[in-house]
C-alpha cells in the first residue's frame, strides 16, 4: 500500500494499515504534518458551530473520537473548560443552552462515553473567569473540549506506523504512477534522484494538493470538488490567567477561540479565507490579523493591537465544495473516491476533506474500502492502543511530570514538564544517562537543548531547523531572534557534516 501525504490523515492510515499487517510505504514531499496538519487551532473538538449546520453525524463522531484521543495520547491532549460569554444581539441564551446540551450528549450516543464535565450557565459578573471581559458581558456558559499538539499527534502516528513495519519516505515527492503487469508502478523523487516503487493499491491523501496529485494518476476522477480555505492564527502574550479557553461569537456569525498556549501566550483563531490554489507556504494577511484582533477586542477589557502579535501561522484546509456560499459554512466531512482497473483490481483511493479530530475514523473507513484488495488484512485496532509516548497506566499521566522531577532533581521541573508533554514516556529514552543540565549539551535558549535536537534528528525525521523549532517543539516561540538565527546556522552546519 502506497500512501501519498503524511498529514494527519495519511499518517493515521499508515498506522492503521501497518498494524493490520499490510506492507506500507508513506511518502511526503515536505515535513511530517508540515502544512495543514500543524496549522490548526490545536483542538480535538466536536465543532460546536457545526450543530447550526445540522452536521449531527460529524459532531457525534468527533466527540466520540475526542474520548479515544484522550485515552491513546494523554500526553498530547489537554482537557479544558471553554468560557462562552453571552453576546447581546448574537444567538439567544436558549439556543446556546440547547446546543450545549446536545453537544454534551451526542458523543455518548456514538458509544464514546463522556469523561469531561458537562456544560453549565455561569454568571460572569461573579465568576473569576469573567474578569477579562468588558462589563456588558455578564452572562455566559462553560463547556468542555480538548486542546492538542497537532504536529506531534501527526508525528506519533507516523512513528507508530514505522514501529509496525511501514517505510516512511520523508522529503520524497510523488511524481506519477501507472498500472502495469498487475501492479502500480509509482515514480518518487527525493534529493538523491528518482526511484520506482511497486504497489497493489495507492491512497492519495495529499490534502490541499490532492487534485494536483490526481492529475498524475491515470483514471483518477473528480467526483468531489475541493474548496481551499485558508485558516490563520495569531499568538500574543498571555491575555488572562487561568487554564480555561474562550469561545467568542463574532458579529459575522463565526466564532473565535482564545486558547492558553505554551505557558506565556494566548492563541487566537481562526479565519476562513477562500484561496484559489494550495500554497506551499501559506501566510496570514494583514486583514486577517486585524480581523482576529477585532474579534477579541469586542469582548476583552484590555484592547489588543496587531503590534502585540509575536507569531502567526496559516494553513490551507482542503474542504469539500458543498455549494454553500460562506467559506465558514463549508462542511468538514470527508469523502472517498475508489477507482479500480477493468478487472476491479489495483485500486486508487482518493481522500477528500476531513478534520484533525476525525482522522482515526477516516483511516478505518478508508481501509474498509480496500478490504477486497487485501483479504488477509487484520481488523480495526487503533482505538485501543496508545500512540508512542502515551503508554501510561490509567491516570498515571497526571503524576508523570512530578515523577520526572523527583527522578531528575537537578533538572528544572518546568522544563521536564514541557518535555513530558512533547514525548510522554519517550522521555525515559531521551533522558537516559542525563543527571545535570550540563549533560543536555548546548543550550540554544527557549528550553531547547542539544540532547533533544539529536533525538528529533535521530528518531523523528527532523531535517530542517523549522522542523525542530516550530513542529517537534515550539521552542522557537520562546527564543529571541538572535537565538533562532544561531540555531539555524548550527543546525545547517550539523546537517552538512552528516
Amino acid at each position: 500500500l502506497l500512501i501519498i501525504g503524511a498529514g494527519i490523515n495519511g499518517a493515521g492510515i499508515a498506522r492503521d494499515a501497518a498494524g493490520r499487517g499490510l506492507s506500507v510505504a508513506l511518502c511526503e514531499q515536505g515535513d511530517i504534518g508540515g502544512a495543514t496538519s500543524s496549522s490548526s487551532s490545536k483542538l480535538v473538538h466536536g465543532g460546536l458551530r457545526y450543530l447550526e449546520q445540522f452536521a449531527f453525524r460529524l459532531v457525534a463522531e468527533s466527540l466520540a473520537e475526542r474520548e479515544v484521543l484522550l485515552r491513546i495520547a494523554p500526553h498530547l491532549t489537554h482537557a479544558r473548560r471553554f468560557v462562552l460569554p453571552q453576546s447581546p444581539g448574537m444567538r439567544p441564551q436558549w439556543m446556546v443552552g440547547a446546543g450545549l446540551f446536545l453537544y454534551d450528549t451526542l458523543g455518548s450516543l456514538r458509544g464514546g462515553g463522556r469523561s469531561l464535565p458537562a456544560s453549565q450557565r455561569i454568571d460572569l459578573a461573579n465568576d473569576p473567569r469573567g474578569g477579562m471581559f468588558k462589563p456588558e458581558y455578564r452572562k455566559g456558559f462553560v463547556y468542555s473540549d480538548v486542546s492538542v499538539d497537532d504536529a506531534r499527534l501527526t508525528l506519533a502516528n507516523v512513528r507508530a506506523a514505522v514501529s509496525h513495519g511501514a517505510r516512511f519516505l520523508v522529503r520524497t515527492r510523488f511524481v506519477e504512477a501507472c498500472r502495469s503487469d498487475g501492479h502500480w508502478l509509482a515514480t518518487l523523487e527525493d534529493a538523491a534522484g528518482r526511484r520506482t516503487l511497486r504497489a497493489r493499491a495507492i491512497v492519495n491523501v495529499a490534502g490541499p494538493w490532492v487534485t494536483r496529485v490526481a492529475k498524475n494518476l491515470p483514471g483518477a476522477g473528480a467526483a468531489a470538488r475541493l474548496r481551499l480555505v485558508r485558516g490563520s492564527h495569531i499568538v500574543v502574550p498571555r491575555l488572562y490567567e487561568g487554564d480555561h479557553a474562550c469561545t467568542l461569537q463574532n458579529d459575522d456569525g463565526r466564532v473565535c477561540f482564545l486558547i492558553p498556549f505554551q505557558r506565556a501566550f494566548t492563541l487566537i483563531g481562526t479565519t476562513d479565507v477562500e484561496v484559489g490554489e494550495a500554497d506551499d507556504a501559506a501566510t496570514i494577511s494583514t486583514a486577517e490579523i486585524d480581523y482576529l484582533c477585532r474579534a477579541a477586542n469586542r469582548y476583552m477589557r484590555h484592547p489588543l493591537a496587531s503590534s502585540d502579535v509575536v507569531w502567526s501561522y496559516a494553513g490551507v484546509r482542503p474542504l469539500i465544495d458543498d455549494g454553500k456560499a460562506a467559506a465558514a459554512s463549508v462542511s468538514r466531512e470527508y469523502r472517498f473516491l475508489l477507482e479500480c482497473d477493468a478487472d476491479g483490481k489495483l485500486p486508487l483511493l482518493t481522500v477528500f476533506g476531513g478534520k484533525l479530530t476525525t482522522y482515526r475514523r477516516l483511516a478505518e473507513t478508508g481501509l474498509s474500502k480496500l478490504a477486497s484488495c487485501f483479504p488477509s488484512m487484520g481488523k480495526p485496532w487503533t482505538d485501543g492502543r496508545p500512540l508512542p509516548g502515551g503508554d501510561f497506566e490509567k491516570n498515571a499521566w497526571a503524576t508523570f511530570p512530578a515523577e520526572l522531577a523527583r527522578q531528575y532533581p537537578d533538572l528544572p521541573a518546568p522544563w521536564l514538564a514541557e518535555l513530558a508533554g512533547r514525548h510522554g514516556t519517550g522521555c525515559r529514552v531521551l533522558l537516559d544517562g542525563v543527571r545535570t543540565v550540563a549533560d543536555l549539551g548546548r543550550d540554544f535558549g527557549g528550553g531547547l537543548f542539544e540532547r533533544e535536537v539529536d533525538h528529533c534528528i535521530a528518531n523523528e525525521w527532523a531535517m530542517a531547523p523549522d522542523d525542530v523549532l516550530w513542529r517537534r517543539t515550539k521552542c522557537g516561540l520562546h527564543m529571541t531572534e538572535e537565538q533562532r538565527r544561531d540555531f539555524n546556522e548550527w543546525f545547517i552546519k550539523l546537517k552538512n557534516k552528516t
